[in-house]
């Protein structure tokens, strides 16, 4: 069986940098993520209930994390469901 150096058939692609975009509270300026503002922490969780990633969410780490307590904190004055 011949080995074959790289992989055959793969075209070599450049790899292009994008420039890094703000989260959308660092955008307008939010410090915290309040746990009564309902829609806005609907639009960062599932259909489920689960809290999407940082990488599907666009937060930065700061944000993250205080949407993460603004969740937990809304779960647990029943503004928000723990699961769907």
């Amino acid at each position: 069986m011949a080995r074959f150096k790289g992989r055959p058939g793969r075209k070599r692609t450049t790899r292009r940098f994008r420039e890094q975009s703000k989260c959308r509270f660092c955008r307008e300026k939010i410090a915290e993520i309040d746990y009564k503002d309902t829609p806005t922490l609907q639009k960062l969780a599932t259909d489920q209930g689960k809290l999407f990633s940082r990488k599907r969410s666009g937060n930065c780490a700061r944000h993250q994390r205080s949407s993460r307590r603004a969740m937990k904190l809304a779960r647990f004055m029943a503004l928000m469901p723990y699961t769907g």
